[in-house]
């Protein structure tokens, strides 16, 4: 049997906690856990998800992705954190630029730095601080899982809308929003 297939991303880690590998590894191994990912109950018509114990004090979620459902455009702040694909398949599209993490409401964005991945069950995805991106499940009629571990546990998510090359900050969530 192959290795799970998956797509590094250099970070910088700070002094403690998991390194984005790290986290990348605990998701692929708990998306590969046939008994954790069947603890999801899947609703047709949004996202669900139950919260995890991520190595090393980090924060994990197993989400449940119905046909169509995607997460918009986001980042996670100061923290690193990977996912991993259980079954079905995800589409993420990302940004290959650090933004200004303070300062701005809105950006216009040069040509060439809009990157895509399709990622199927047993495959993931490791990314640094400040990574803007929206992840989407684009079947018409499979549901996907997935795994997210996060490092440090994540302090806030800035929502983003994008039209053409323009990303505004419309809102900022703290964990009180999504707990």
């Amino acid at each position: 049997m192959s290795a799970p297939a998956y797509v590094p991303v250099p970070s910088v880690a700070p002094a403690t906690g998991p390194t984005a590998a790290e986290l990348l590894d605990f998701a692929l191994r708990t998306a590969a856990d046939p008994e954790v990912v069947g603890a999801l109950p899947l609703d047709p018509e949004g996202r669900t998800w139950i919260r995890l114990d991520g190595p090393a004090g980090s924060e994990a979620w197993l989400i449940g992705w119905p046909p169509g459902a995607g997460t918009g455009w986001h980042d996670h702040a100061e923290s690193r954190g990977a996912f991993a694909i259980a079954r079905g398949r995800l589409t993420e599209h990302s940004l290959a630029v650090r933004l200004p993490s303070e300062g701005w409401r809105s950006l216009h964005l040069t040509s060439g730095l809009d990157r895509s991945r399709d990622l199927a069950a047993g495959s993931g995805r490791a990314f640094g601080e400040h990574h803007v991106h929206e992840v989407l499940n684009e079947s018409p009629g499979e549901h996907a899982v997935s795994v997210h571990a996060y490092y440090p546990p994540l302090p806030l998510i800035r929502r983003y809308g994008r039209s053409g090359p323009v990303l505004t900050l419309e809102h900022v969530e703290r964990p009180a929003d999504w707990q």
